[in-house]
C-alpha cells in the first residue's frame, strides 16, 4: 500500500488540514477505498468526519431507497461493509479490553460479529423469498411465451425517461444518482404484439463486488431478457462514454450476460456534439447504434423497430391469439 497511515500522502493531508481550518466544512469525502484505521487517522488529523467511497455509495442507495427489497439489499451490503471492519474499529476504539468482571467476558467486537450474522442470515431469507417469487413471475411469462426486453445502463443514462417513453408510464427521473433502486415491468405492444420491459437498476463504476453480490436478485432479470439495451448518455465526453460503457459491459459480463441479446443505444442525443458521438462510435467500434432522445421523442420509431427485429425470432414460432392480455401493472 502506497500510504499506509492515511490513504493518501502526508504532505496532501497537512494541505487539507491547513484549508479546514479557513472554511466551516464538517466532512471529507475520499474517492477510494479506505481502511478503519486510514479513515480514524485522518479524522483525528484533521478533526472532521472521513467518508471513503464505499461508505458514500452506500449512503447514497439509503437515500433513494422506496422498496422494500430495495432496502434490504442495501442493508445486505451494509454489513458486508462492515464484518471485514469490525474487528479493527474495535482495535481503535476500545484496545483489547475485555468487557466483564475480572475481564472475563466476551469480547465486545464478538458480540458485533455475531449480531450482523445474525442479521445478514434473516435478511438473506427475506431476499430469497422475493427472489422465489419472482421465479414464480418469470416462469409464468415463459409459459405465456412473453418476450422480456431489460434496459440496463450507467446510473444516471436516462433508462427510467426512455422506459416512461416507451410504456407512457410516470415513474421518477431525475439527474440524481440511483433514483430506481429496484426493477419494474410494464407490459407494451411492439409490431403488433406484446412484451414486457423491465427498467433496472442503475450500474456504476468500481462498484464493489459484494455491492453487486447484494442487488444480484434483481440485475438478474437481465439475464432472463430475450434482448437487452444497454443506454449510453451520449451528452457527455467521449472519454466518460468510454469508461462508462466498459463499465457497464464489466458488470453484465460478471452477470453472465449473452452478448448476442446485448443491443446499443445512444440516448440524451438532443444534448449530443455530433463530433464527439461520432469518435464515440468509432473508438468504441459500434456499428449502426441506435440514436434516441426519449425527453423529444427522436429515435423512439426507430428503437421500436430494433425491438421488433430482436424479438422476432423469439416470436417467430408464436401464435399471437395465445398471448395473454395483460395490463400496465407491476408484473
Amino acid at each position: 500500500m502506497k500510504h499506509p497511515r492515511y490513504g493518501l500522502g502526508s504532505g496532501k493531508v497537512e494541505e487539507i488540514k491547513e484549508f479546514l481550518q479557513h472554511t466551516k466544512y464538517e466532512q471529507i469525502i475520499v474517492d477510494e477505498h479506505m481502511t478503519p484505521k486510514q479513515i480514524y487517522n485522518l479524522e483525528k488529523t484533521t478533526g472532521v468526519k472521513v467518508v471513503d467511497r464505499e461508505r458514500l455509495i452506500l449512503d447514497l442507495f439509503y437515500l433513494r431507497s422506496t422498496t422494500s427489497e430495495a432496502k434490504l439489499q442495501i442493508q445486505l451490503a451494509e454489513i458486508k461493509y462492515e464484518l471485514p471492519r469490525v474487528r479493527e474499529n474495535a482495535r481503535l476504539l476500545i484496545g483489547s479490553e475485555r468487557p466483564g468482571k475480572g475481564g472475563s467476558g466476551e469480547y465486545i467486537v464478538d458480540v458485533k460479529f455475531r449480531d450482523l450474522k445474525r442479521r445478514m442470515a434473516f435478511i438473506l431469507e427475506k431476499l430469497a423469498e422475493s427472489k422465489r417469487k419472482r421465479d414464480l413471475y418469470h416462469n409464468q411469462r415463459v409459459e405465456d411465451r412473453m418476450p422480456i426486453v431489460s434496459l440496463v445502463g450507467y446510473t444516471s443514462s436516462g433508462k427510467t425517461t426512455l422506459f416512461n417513453s416507451l410504456t407512457l408510464e410516470r415513474n421518477e427521473t431525475s439527474e440524481n444518482l440511483f433514483t430506481t433502486l429496484s426493477t419494474t415491468t410494464r407490459s407494451l405492444i411492439i409490431g403488433g404484439r406484446k412484451l414486457l420491459l423491465t427498467d433496472t437498476v442503475g450500474f456504476i463504476r468500481r462498484l464493489p463486488t459484494y455491492m453487486i453480490e447484494a442487488f444480484k436478485s434483481t440485475l438478474e432479470e437481465s439475464l432472463q431478457a430475450d434482448m437487452i439495451i444497454l443506454l449510453i448518455d451520449s451528452s457527455e465526453s467521449v472519454d466518460e462514454i468510454k469508461v462508462k460503457y466498459y463499465s457497464c459491459l464489466n458488470v453484465l459480463e460478471e452477470l453472465k450476460v449473452d452478448k448476442e441479446k446485448i443491443v446499443i443505444v445512444f440516448s440524451k442525443i438532443d444534448k449530443a456534439e455530433f463530433d464527439n458521438v461520432r469518435r464515440a462510435f468509432t473508438e468504441l467500434k459500434i456499428v449502426d447504434p441506435v440514436l434516441v432522445s426519449p425527453k423529444s421523442g427522436y429515435g423512439i420509431s426507430k428503437l421500436r423497430k430494433s425491438i421488433s427485429r430482436k424479438i422476432y425470432p423469439v416470436l417467430k414460432d408464436m401464435d399471437s391469439s395465445i398471448i395473454p392480455e395483460i395490463s400496465n401493472k407491476v408484473v
